[in-house]
C-alpha cells in the first residue's frame, strides 16, 4: 500500500473556537526547556496537518471499542507450530498500525515530515500560537516521531527494544526544535504535562504499544483537539488495558503512575475522580464495586497489525470472487477475522456510536466491512 508523499505542513491564519486549558505552574524548569513555556499573548496563526490527516486514515486501522473481554490465544499459522501475529489478550483493542505494508519511499517521507514540522517551529512562534494550536503541534511531532522511528525498526516486536544511537527510544534525543534536543519523553513530560494541568493530555501521546492510549486516525489540530482527547480517554478508561478488577482491588495502567507527579499527586482519589468523567455504565461499576488503584496493567507488544515479526507464509485476497494481486499474511487475515466477529457482537448488542467504513476486504468478503468507533 501507499500514499503520496508527505510534504511541508502550511501556516494559515484563521480565528479559534475551543477555549484552551489553563496554565500549569512551571516549576524550576531548566533554561533550555524553559523557552517553550506558552506565551501569554497568543496569536491567531494556525499549522495544517492535512497530509498527515491523510497519512493516518491510510495507514492506521481501528480495533473497535472494547468489549471488556480479552481474546483468547488465537491458532498457529496454517502449516507450522510457530505462533505469528499477536497473542495479547488486548489485541482487538486500540489501532493498529499497517508497518508491514509500508515501502522505503513512505517511511523515508515520516523522516522528511518529522523534519519538517521541527522546521516549523523555526518559521512560526510556537510558544506565541493559540494553547490549543501548540498542544497539537507537541502531540503530533510526538506521534510522528513514533511512528517514523518504529517503522525504520520494524519488524520488532517491543518499541521499547529499539534504541537510536544507542539510546532507548523513549529517551533518545533525536528531535530538534529551536536548536533544543528532545526526546519523545521530553515533550510529553517536560512540555505538556508541564504547562497543561487537565490530564486528558495523556491520551493524546502514542507510544507504539497495545497497552497504550490509541494512535487517532485523524491528525490532531486547534479544533479538534479537545474532541480528539475526549474520546482517546474514553476509549482508554473503559477498556481492559486501562481499567480492571483483580480481588476487589482496581487494578489500572502502569501509565497512570508515571503521569502521578504531574496529575495525581493524591493518588487514589485523584486517579479514580479522573476515570469517573470518561467512565460509561460497565466502567462506573467497576469502580464502585472496588477499592484502592493498583497501577500494574501494562502491554509492550506493538501496536501493528502484524506482531512485529514478519511471517513467511500469506494468503490471496479475493474480491467478489476474484483473486487479486495482494496477499497477507496468516495472522493478519486471523486477526481481522476476529475484528469482524467482534464487530458483529457490537451490532447484536445494539451499542451505538459512530459507524465508518474500513477500507479492508477480508479473504471471501465482498464490499466493505463496518466499522465502529
Amino acid at each position: 500500500m501507499s500514499f503520496r508523499p508527505l510534504i511541508r505542513p502550511a501556516l494559515l491564519a484563521t480565528a479559534l473556537v475551543i477555549a484552551a486549558p489553563a496554565l500549569a505552574e512551571t516549576g524550576a524548569a531548566d533554561a533550555q526547556l524553559a523557552t517553550f513555556t506558552p506565551s501569554q499573548s497568543p496569536n491567531n496563526d494556525k499549522i495544517d496537518y492535512s497530509i498527515w490527516d491523510e497519512a493516518m486514515k491510510n495507514i492506521v486501522i481501528s480495533m473497535g471499542p472494547s468489549l471488556r473481554e480479552g481474546a483468547g490465544r488465537p491458532d498457529p499459522s496454517f502449516g507450522t507450530r510457530r505462533q505469528y501475529g499477536h497473542v495479547s489478550r488486548y489485541r482487538l483493542e486500540g489501532t493498529r498500525v499497517m508497518f508491514s505494508f509500508l515501502d522505503a519511499d513512505v517511511i523515508a517521507s515520516f523522516t522528511e515530515y518529522r523534519k519538517d514540522l521541527e522546521n516549523t517551529a523555526n518559521i512560526v512562534d510556537i510558544q506565541s500560537l493559540s494553547r490549543n494550536e501548540q498542544l497539537a503541534y507537541w502531540i503530533n511531532l510526538h506521534n510522528v516521531a513514533m511512528v517514523e522511528q518504529i517503522a525504520n525498526a520494524w519488524p520488532i516486536r517491543q518499541p521499547r527494544e529499539i534504541k537510536v544511537d544507542g539510546v532507548p527510544l523513549d529517551e533518545a534525543r533525536f528531535i530538534t526544535v529551536e536548536g533544543v534536543s528532545l526526546s519523545p519523553r521530553d515533550i510529553r513530560e517536560k512540555i505538556v504535562y508541564r504547562h497543561w494541568k487537565d490530564p486528558a493530555v495523556m491520551y493524546g501521546f502514542w507510544r507504539g504499544e497495545i497497552g497504550g492510549p490509541s494512535l487517532q486516525r485523524e491528525a490532531f489540530n486547534a479544533d479538534n483537539v479537545a474532541r480528539l482527547l475526549t474520546r482517546s480517554a474514553a476509549d482508554f478508561v473503559n477498556s481492559l488495558r486501562g481499567t480492571q478488577e483483580q480481588s476487589g482491588t482496581l487494578q489500572v495502567s502502569e501509565f497512570y503512575r508515571e503521569a502521578a507527579p504531574f496529575f495525581f499527586p493524591n493518588f487514589e482519589a485523584d486517579v479514580r475522580a479522573h476515570l469517573a468523567r470518561y467512565a460509561d455504565e460497565t466502567t462506573s461499576a467497576l469502580l464502585a464495586k472496588t477499592s484502592g488503584v493498583d497501577p500494574v496493567i501494562n502491554e509492550h507488544d506493538i501496536a501493528d497489525i502484524e506482531g512485529g515479526v514478519r511471517e513467511p507464509t500469506y494468503q490471496n485476497i479475493t474480491s467478489n470472487g476474484q483473486a487479486i494481486s495482494f496477499r497477507i499474511p496468516q495472522s493478519v487475515t486471523a486477526l481481522l477475522r476476529e475484528r469482524e466477529t467482534k464487530f458483529q457482537e457490537i451490532i447484536r448488542q445494539g451499542r451505538t456510536g459512530t459507524v465508518t467504513f474500513s477500507n479492508i476486504a477480508l479473504p471471501g468478503d465482498t464490499g466493505e466491512a463496518a466499522e465502529v468507533e
